[in-house]
Protein backbone atom coordinates (compact mmCIF):
# COMPACT_ATOMS: atom_id res chain seq x y z
CA UNK A 1 0.00 0.00 0.00
CA UNK A 2 1.57 3.45 -0.75
CA UNK A 3 2.64 6.42 1.89
CA UNK A 4 -0.93 8.03 0.06
CA UNK A 5 -3.20 5.50 0.10
CA UNK A 6 -2.80 4.62 3.66
CA UNK A 7 -2.81 8.44 4.66
CA UNK A 8 -6.51 8.60 3.32
CA UNK A 9 -7.26 5.23 5.15
CA UNK A 10 -5.43 6.71 8.26
CA UNK A 11 -7.70 9.74 7.90
CA UNK A 12 -10.82 8.01 7.83
CA UNK A 13 -10.20 6.03 10.81
CA UNK A 14 -9.39 9.05 12.82
CA UNK A 15 -13.09 10.60 11.38
CA UNK A 16 -15.00 8.00 12.21
CA UNK A 17 -13.55 7.61 15.74
CA UNK A 18 -14.46 11.07 16.06
CA UNK A 19 -17.83 9.75 15.63
CA UNK A 20 -18.07 11.52 11.87
CA UNK A 21 -18.10 9.47 8.93
CA UNK A 22 -16.48 11.28 6.12
CA UNK A 23 -16.59 10.24 2.52
CA UNK A 24 -12.86 9.70 1.61
CA UNK A 25 -12.07 10.51 -2.15
CA UNK A 26 -11.92 8.65 -4.69
CA UNK A 27 -15.51 8.35 -3.20
CA UNK A 28 -16.34 5.18 -5.14
CA UNK A 29 -14.01 2.01 -5.96
CA UNK A 30 -13.56 1.97 -9.73
CA UNK A 31 -12.03 3.80 -12.93
CA UNK A 32 -14.92 6.52 -13.66
CA UNK A 33 -14.81 9.60 -15.18
CA UNK A 34 -17.23 12.85 -16.14
CA UNK A 35 -19.51 12.67 -13.03
CA UNK A 36 -22.55 14.31 -13.23
CA UNK A 37 -24.55 14.77 -10.11
CA UNK A 38 -27.66 15.47 -9.80
CA UNK A 39 -30.85 15.73 -7.23
CA UNK A 40 -33.88 13.14 -7.56
CA UNK A 41 -36.65 12.02 -5.26
CA UNK A 42 -34.48 13.17 -2.14
CA UNK A 43 -31.91 11.69 -3.07
CA UNK A 44 -28.12 12.35 -4.90
CA UNK A 45 -27.28 10.77 -7.80
CA UNK A 46 -24.08 10.32 -10.21
CA UNK A 47 -24.06 9.27 -13.57
CA UNK A 48 -20.25 8.98 -15.00
CA UNK A 49 -18.27 7.32 -17.42
CA UNK A 50 -17.00 4.04 -17.56
CA UNK A 51 -13.32 4.71 -18.05
CA UNK A 52 -11.85 1.43 -17.64
CA UNK A 53 -12.21 -1.88 -15.65
CA UNK A 54 -10.89 -2.50 -12.12
CA UNK A 55 -10.58 -5.83 -11.06
CA UNK A 56 -13.33 -7.64 -13.07
CA UNK A 57 -14.00 -6.40 -16.15
CA UNK A 58 -17.57 -4.84 -16.32
CA UNK A 59 -18.76 -5.55 -19.98
CA UNK A 60 -22.44 -5.80 -21.63
CA UNK A 61 -23.60 -9.13 -22.14
CA UNK A 62 -24.39 -9.06 -25.67
CA UNK A 63 -24.22 -6.87 -28.90
CA UNK A 64 -26.01 -7.09 -32.54
CA UNK A 65 -24.88 -8.22 -35.66
CA UNK A 66 -24.77 -4.39 -36.50
CA UNK A 67 -23.14 -3.40 -33.32
CA UNK A 68 -20.48 -6.41 -34.08
CA UNK A 69 -19.66 -4.93 -36.74
CA UNK A 70 -19.62 -1.05 -35.87
CA UNK A 71 -17.28 -1.84 -33.04
CA UNK A 72 -14.81 -3.52 -35.95
CA UNK A 73 -14.06 0.35 -36.73
CA UNK A 74 -10.40 1.56 -35.78
CA UNK A 75 -11.14 4.09 -32.65
CA UNK A 76 -8.72 6.60 -31.29
CA UNK A 77 -8.29 4.89 -28.08
CA UNK A 78 -8.55 0.51 -27.25
CA UNK A 79 -10.47 1.67 -24.45
CA UNK A 80 -13.49 3.08 -26.09
CA UNK A 81 -14.72 -0.23 -27.02
CA UNK A 82 -15.19 -1.37 -23.18
CA UNK A 83 -17.45 1.67 -22.76
CA UNK A 84 -20.70 0.82 -23.80
CA UNK A 85 -22.61 1.23 -20.62
CA UNK A 86 -23.51 3.54 -17.37
CA UNK A 87 -23.51 2.52 -13.98
CA UNK A 88 -25.17 5.21 -11.70
CA UNK A 89 -24.67 6.25 -7.99
CA UNK A 90 -27.29 6.95 -5.23
CA UNK A 91 -26.44 8.71 -1.73
CA UNK A 92 -28.98 10.11 0.55
CA UNK A 93 -26.06 12.28 2.43
CA UNK A 94 -23.07 12.00 -0.10
CA UNK A 95 -20.81 9.99 1.92
CA UNK A 96 -22.61 6.36 1.18
CA UNK A 97 -23.33 5.73 -1.86
CA UNK A 98 -25.05 2.93 -3.57
CA UNK A 99 -24.12 1.40 -7.17
CA UNK A 100 -26.70 0.92 -10.03
CA UNK A 101 -25.22 -0.94 -12.44
CA UNK A 102 -25.82 -0.67 -16.32
CA UNK A 103 -28.62 1.99 -16.01
CA UNK A 104 -27.98 2.43 -19.63
CA UNK A 105 -26.67 -0.13 -21.95
CA UNK A 106 -25.80 -0.58 -25.84
CA UNK A 107 -28.51 -3.46 -25.55
CA UNK A 108 -31.01 -0.89 -25.28
CA UNK A 109 -29.50 1.49 -27.62
CA UNK A 110 -29.10 -0.29 -31.44
CA UNK A 111 -27.32 2.26 -33.62
CA UNK A 112 -24.33 2.92 -30.58
CA UNK A 113 -21.69 0.56 -30.55
CA UNK A 114 -18.80 2.24 -28.27
CA UNK A 115 -17.78 5.49 -26.75
CA UNK A 116 -20.79 5.60 -24.33
CA UNK A 117 -19.47 9.18 -22.70
CA UNK A 118 -20.85 12.08 -20.64
CA UNK A 119 -24.47 11.11 -19.32
CA UNK A 120 -26.90 14.29 -18.48
CA UNK A 121 -30.28 13.57 -16.55
CA UNK A 122 -33.22 15.62 -16.44
CA UNK A 123 -36.20 15.20 -14.59
CA UNK A 124 -39.13 16.25 -17.05
CA UNK A 125 -42.87 15.54 -16.63
CA UNK A 126 -42.13 12.80 -14.20
CA UNK A 127 -39.82 10.56 -16.25
CA UNK A 128 -36.36 10.87 -16.77
CA UNK A 129 -34.54 11.84 -19.83
CA UNK A 130 -30.56 10.70 -20.06
CA UNK A 131 -28.82 12.55 -22.90
CA UNK A 132 -25.14 10.98 -23.50
CA UNK A 133 -22.23 10.60 -26.58
CA UNK A 134 -21.99 7.46 -28.62
CA UNK A 135 -19.54 6.30 -31.20
CA UNK A 136 -17.26 9.21 -30.57
CA UNK A 137 -17.83 10.03 -34.68
CA UNK A 138 -14.78 11.59 -36.02
CA UNK A 139 -16.94 13.28 -39.29
CA UNK A 140 -20.65 13.29 -40.74
CA UNK A 141 -20.12 10.47 -42.56
CA UNK A 142 -20.03 7.95 -39.84
CA UNK A 143 -23.77 7.42 -37.22
CA UNK A 144 -22.95 8.68 -33.80
CA UNK A 145 -23.35 11.84 -31.70
CA UNK A 146 -25.91 12.50 -28.70
CA UNK A 147 -28.36 10.60 -27.84
CA UNK A 148 -31.42 10.11 -25.93
CA UNK A 149 -32.96 7.76 -23.86
CA UNK A 150 -35.74 7.85 -20.97
CA UNK A 151 -36.40 5.59 -17.72
CA UNK A 152 -39.50 6.24 -15.26
CA UNK A 153 -36.72 5.87 -12.82
CA UNK A 154 -33.68 7.80 -11.81
CA UNK A 155 -32.07 4.07 -11.84
CA UNK A 156 -33.09 2.85 -14.91
CA UNK A 157 -33.31 1.11 -17.48
CA UNK A 158 -33.02 3.72 -19.61
CA UNK A 159 -33.99 2.99 -23.37
CA UNK A 160 -33.08 4.33 -26.14
CA UNK A 161 -36.27 7.01 -27.31
CA UNK A 162 -35.73 8.33 -30.56
CA UNK A 163 -34.04 5.02 -32.63
CA UNK A 164 -31.37 7.92 -33.72
CA UNK A 165 -28.97 10.71 -32.39
CA UNK A 166 -30.62 13.44 -31.56
CA UNK A 167 -27.54 15.25 -32.69
CA UNK A 168 -25.55 13.28 -35.39
CA UNK A 169 -23.99 16.28 -37.04
CA UNK A 170 -20.63 18.83 -36.76
CA UNK A 171 -21.94 21.98 -35.94
CA UNK A 172 -20.13 25.24 -35.94
CA UNK A 173 -16.82 23.04 -35.62
CA UNK A 174 -18.28 21.01 -32.71
CA UNK A 175 -18.24 17.55 -32.35
CA UNK A 176 -21.40 15.92 -30.88
CA UNK A 177 -20.10 14.90 -27.48
CA UNK A 178 -20.47 15.61 -23.59
CA UNK A 179 -23.60 16.98 -23.65
CA UNK A 180 -25.32 18.72 -20.29
CA UNK A 181 -29.50 20.02 -20.10
CA UNK A 182 -30.81 22.60 -17.92
CA UNK A 183 -33.91 23.96 -17.50
CA UNK A 184 -34.20 27.56 -16.73
CA UNK A 185 -36.45 29.34 -14.85
CA UNK A 186 -39.05 30.15 -17.87
CA UNK A 187 -39.15 26.21 -17.95
CA UNK A 188 -37.09 26.58 -21.21
CA UNK A 189 -35.02 23.54 -21.77
CA UNK A 190 -31.27 23.96 -23.05
CA UNK A 191 -28.72 21.10 -24.41
CA UNK A 192 -24.96 22.18 -24.05
CA UNK A 193 -22.49 20.09 -25.71
CA UNK A 194 -19.37 20.28 -27.70
CA UNK A 195 -15.64 18.69 -28.02
CA UNK A 196 -13.39 19.36 -30.46
CA UNK A 197 -12.64 23.05 -28.85
CA UNK A 198 -16.05 24.26 -29.63
CA UNK A 199 -19.17 24.92 -27.21
CA UNK A 200 -23.05 24.87 -28.98
CA UNK A 201 -26.32 25.71 -27.11
CA UNK A 202 -29.35 24.21 -28.36
CA UNK A 203 -33.03 24.80 -27.48
CA UNK A 204 -34.96 21.80 -27.08
CA UNK A 205 -38.95 21.34 -27.84
CA UNK A 206 -41.26 20.28 -24.83
CA UNK A 207 -41.13 16.93 -25.15
CA UNK A 208 -36.99 17.63 -25.22
CA UNK A 209 -36.74 14.70 -28.05
CA UNK A 210 -36.09 17.57 -31.17
CA UNK A 211 -34.10 20.47 -31.67
CA UNK A 212 -35.73 24.31 -32.24
CA UNK A 213 -35.06 26.69 -33.45
CA UNK A 214 -34.40 30.33 -30.77
CA UNK A 215 -36.30 33.22 -31.48
CA UNK A 216 -33.83 34.72 -34.16
CA UNK A 217 -34.17 31.31 -36.25
CA UNK A 218 -31.01 29.81 -35.55
CA UNK A 219 -30.69 26.26 -33.50
CA UNK A 220 -27.10 26.00 -32.98
CA UNK A 221 -25.28 29.06 -31.51
CA UNK A 222 -22.37 28.64 -30.41
CA UNK A 223 -21.02 30.15 -27.07
CA UNK A 224 -17.48 28.83 -27.08
CA UNK A 225 -15.37 30.62 -24.59
CA UNK A 226 -11.34 31.33 -24.31
CA UNK A 227 -10.22 28.21 -23.23
CA UNK A 228 -12.77 25.75 -23.84
CA UNK A 229 -12.07 21.74 -25.01
CA UNK A 230 -15.16 19.80 -23.42
CA UNK A 231 -17.11 19.42 -20.35
CA UNK A 232 -19.75 22.68 -20.32
CA UNK A 233 -22.03 22.93 -17.47
CA UNK A 234 -24.18 25.56 -16.17
CA UNK A 235 -25.52 26.78 -12.38
CA UNK A 236 -27.59 30.01 -11.63
CA UNK A 237 -27.03 31.37 -8.40
CA UNK A 238 -28.03 34.87 -7.09
CA UNK A 239 -29.45 35.80 -10.66
CA UNK A 240 -26.21 35.64 -12.19
CA UNK A 241 -25.45 32.38 -15.41
CA UNK A 242 -22.22 30.56 -14.79
CA UNK A 243 -20.67 29.09 -17.10
CA UNK A 244 -18.09 26.10 -17.04
CA UNK A 245 -16.10 23.86 -19.23
CA UNK A 246 -12.85 21.80 -19.08
CA UNK A 247 -9.46 22.77 -20.77
CA UNK A 248 -6.33 21.02 -21.96
CA UNK A 249 -6.08 17.66 -22.72
CA UNK A 250 -7.84 14.85 -20.90
CA UNK A 251 -5.25 12.63 -20.34
CA UNK A 252 -1.78 15.53 -19.54
CA UNK A 253 -1.18 17.71 -16.52
CA UNK A 254 -3.09 20.56 -17.97
CA UNK A 255 -6.88 19.30 -17.61
CA UNK A 256 -8.82 21.83 -15.43
CA UNK A 257 -12.23 23.46 -14.72
CA UNK A 258 -12.50 27.25 -15.60
CA UNK A 259 -15.60 29.38 -16.29
CA UNK A 260 -17.59 32.67 -17.23
CA UNK A 261 -20.16 34.70 -16.01
CA UNK A 262 -23.41 36.24 -17.69
CA UNK A 263 -26.74 37.67 -17.30
CA UNK A 264 -28.77 34.87 -19.49
CA UNK A 265 -28.20 31.02 -20.21
CA UNK A 266 -27.25 31.94 -23.34
CA UNK A 267 -25.20 34.75 -22.45
CA UNK A 268 -23.38 36.57 -23.47
CA UNK A 269 -20.21 35.46 -21.05
CA UNK A 270 -17.50 36.62 -19.27
CA UNK A 271 -14.28 34.61 -18.83
CA UNK A 272 -13.46 34.50 -14.88
CA UNK A 273 -10.47 32.49 -14.84
CA UNK A 274 -9.75 28.52 -13.47
CA UNK A 275 -11.52 27.24 -10.38
CA UNK A 276 -9.71 23.33 -10.62
CA UNK A 277 -6.43 22.30 -11.24
CA UNK A 278 -4.04 19.47 -10.49
CA UNK A 279 -2.29 19.50 -7.03
CA UNK A 280 0.92 17.27 -6.94
CA UNK A 281 0.30 16.70 -3.49
CA UNK A 282 -3.50 15.44 -4.18
CA UNK A 283 -4.24 14.39 -7.58
CA UNK A 284 -3.79 14.90 -11.44
CA UNK A 285 -5.55 16.01 -14.26
CA UNK A 286 -8.52 17.39 -12.29
CA UNK A 287 -11.29 17.74 -14.85
CA UNK A 288 -15.16 17.21 -16.48
CA UNK A 289 -16.88 18.21 -13.43
CA UNK A 290 -20.72 18.63 -12.56
CA UNK A 291 -21.86 21.22 -9.56
CA UNK A 292 -24.79 20.52 -6.81
CA UNK A 293 -26.57 22.72 -4.89
CA UNK A 294 -28.08 21.33 -1.46
CA UNK A 295 -31.54 22.52 -2.07
CA UNK A 296 -33.10 25.40 0.00
CA UNK A 297 -29.75 26.46 1.44
CA UNK A 298 -26.26 28.01 -0.43
CA UNK A 299 -23.79 25.12 -0.23
CA UNK A 300 -22.92 23.90 -3.26
CA UNK A 301 -20.33 20.80 -3.78
CA UNK A 302 -18.53 19.93 -6.95
CA UNK A 303 -17.77 16.52 -8.36
CA UNK A 304 -14.95 15.86 -10.61
CA UNK A 305 -12.58 12.99 -11.96
CA UNK A 306 -9.03 13.17 -11.39
CA UNK A 307 -6.02 11.00 -11.79
CA UNK A 308 -4.01 9.43 -9.13
CA UNK A 309 -0.08 10.36 -8.30
CA UNK A 310 1.69 8.02 -10.09
CA UNK A 311 -0.13 6.41 -12.23
CA UNK A 312 -0.17 7.23 -15.74
CA UNK A 313 -3.00 5.48 -18.00
CA UNK A 314 -5.54 8.27 -18.89
CA UNK A 315 -8.33 6.08 -18.67
CA UNK A 316 -7.69 5.48 -14.62
CA UNK A 317 -9.58 8.34 -13.63
CA UNK A 318 -11.53 8.37 -10.23
CA UNK A 319 -14.51 10.28 -8.98
CA UNK A 320 -14.10 13.52 -5.82
CA UNK A 321 -16.39 15.47 -4.15
CA UNK A 322 -15.62 18.47 -2.27
CA UNK A 323 -16.79 22.01 -1.66
CA UNK A 324 -17.49 24.78 -3.51
CA UNK A 325 -17.48 28.25 -2.01
CA UNK A 326 -17.93 31.65 -3.62
CA UNK A 327 -16.44 35.39 -2.45
CA UNK A 328 -18.94 37.94 -1.18
CA UNK A 329 -18.80 39.52 -4.78
CA UNK A 330 -19.81 36.39 -6.51
CA UNK A 331 -16.75 34.64 -8.15
CA UNK A 332 -16.00 31.32 -7.50
CA UNK A 333 -12.92 30.41 -4.97
CA UNK A 334 -10.25 27.82 -6.18
CA UNK A 335 -11.55 24.29 -5.12
CA UNK A 336 -9.26 22.91 -2.91
CA UNK A 337 -9.07 19.39 -3.72
CA UNK A 338 -8.63 16.99 -1.15
CA UNK A 339 -8.00 13.39 -0.09
CA UNK A 340 -10.82 13.13 2.95
CA UNK A 341 -14.10 14.35 0.98
CA UNK A 342 -16.72 16.12 2.24
CA UNK A 343 -18.72 15.61 5.89
CA UNK A 344 -22.18 13.87 5.44
CA UNK A 345 -24.46 16.28 3.92
CA UNK A 346 -28.47 14.84 4.22
CA UNK A 347 -31.32 17.15 2.83
CA UNK A 348 -32.94 18.93 5.75
CA UNK A 349 -36.56 17.94 6.67
CA UNK A 350 -39.09 19.98 5.11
Amino acid sequence: MNKIRAGIIAAAATMMTAGIAWAANPIVKGWYADPEIRVFGGKYWIYPTYSDDYGAPDVTRRFTPHQTELRKQKTVRPSYVQQTFFNAFSSPDLVHWTKHSHVLDVENIAWAGYAIWAPSVLEHKGRYYMFFSANDIQSDAEVGGIGLAVSDKPGGPFKDALGKPLIGKFHNGAQPIDPFVYRDDDGKVYLFYGGWKHCNVVQLSDDLRSVVPFADGSSYKEITPPGYVEGSFLIKRKGVYYLMWSEGGWTGPDYSVAYATGPTALGPFTPRGKILEQDFKIARGAGHHSVVNVPGTDDWYIVYHRRPLGDDKGEHREMAIDRMEFTADGSIKPVVMTNEGVKPRPFKAR
